[in-house]
């Protein structure tokens, strides 16, 4: 038999659809404030530096107008190519320097360190809680010629009285290296920390030693954590200043301290906004490339 319908059949529903609608929209209103935060303090400012690298300015007044001059990235590129090689090459040494320092820290704590893993990883942060100005400083007194080290070996004449560090490229990529560990000890601990410990249970089963398990079985299952720390501290120090000013002194200019000059003692707007632009565009290869060869699966779990 036919059932008569509730006059209040579009009102029982109703209930049912705005809950449908509510658990669509709940991943976007969740995500809202992520995505604003990411708006006001990147997308906007990116925006503004790449419309200030185009307009042309007047050093004097400070005054910029809108030209579409696109010559100007060649022309930075042109005048600071010698400060991008420097970066490259003191980015790239302390890179280098921090996974050498890094991978043995993070192996020891990921399958030696037992229940006091985060006690490890706490004292290997704790001196980076300081500012990082006031690490930079410290690093200066270490390695001035009066300092506690490069004094040391000079009272007991290890070296001679003219040796010095500060004010060259060494201070510079110490400096460097030192303050940005923690980037690289932390992806590499997360990809060792992840490594299925069966895997190595198998490489032993089928006689391989330690040695042989590390090379082949813990060293290729890392290398995403390889790449990530790389990314994470190459990208940073490739655009720092402080540490070539405090301890490079006024030779070994770097990058980063053109782009300062550039916006805060010249008035030179467009140019520090060039080079801003070309750093950034490093960057986006560097994370692109990654992503290419690893996937961005790893990008989110390392970065």
């Amino acid at each position: 038999m036919e059932q008569p319908v509730p006059a209040d059949y579009q009102r029982i529903d109703g209930p049912r659809h705005s809950s449908l609608w509510g658990k669509r929209l709940a991943p976007y209103l969740l995500s809202l404030p992520a995505g604003l935060w990411l708006l006001l303090l990147f997308v906007v400012p990116v925006f503004m530096m790449l419309t200030m690298s185009l307009k042309n300015c007047n050093p004097a007044s400070g005054a910029c107008t809108m030209a579409w001059h696109w010559g100007e990235f060649g022309q930075v590129l042109s005048l600071y190519h010698t400060q991008f090689i420097v970066s490259l090459e003191f980015a790239a040494a302390a890179t280098l320097v921090d996974l050498v320092i890094s991978y043995p820290i993070a192996y020891w704590i990921a399958f030696y360190g037992g229940r006091k893993k985060n006690f490890f990883l706490m004292m290997l942060l704790v001196p980076f809680f300081v500012s990082f100005v006031i690490r930079t400083l410290v690093w200066q007194f270490i390695l001035s010629d009066n300092g506690f080290f490069i004094g040391f070996l000079q009272r007991h004449h290890l070296v001679s009285s003219n040796f010095h560090v500060l004010g060259t490229g060494v201070a510079v990529v110490a400096g460097l290296a030192y303050n940005y560990l923690p980037f690289t000890a932390l992806p590499l601990y997360v990809a060792l920390e992840r490594i299925d410990r069966k895997v190595l249970d198998a490489a032993y089963d089928l006689y391989a030693n330690r040695r042989t398990a590390f090379l082949k079985v813990i060293v290729p299952l890392s290398i995403p954590g390889v790449f990530a720390a790389f990314l994470l501290t190459f990208i940073p120090a490739f655009g720092d200043y402080i540490n070539q000013q405090i301890l490079g002194g006024t030779s070994n200019v770097m990058i980063g301290t053109v782009i300062q000059s550039l916006f805060l003692a010249t008035s030179d707007y467009a140019g520090g906004a060039a080079l801003s632009v070309i750093l950034l565009l490093v960057s986006l290869v560097g994370i692109w490339s990654y992503a290419k060869v690893l996937g961005s699966r790893s990008i989110e779990e390392y970065l």
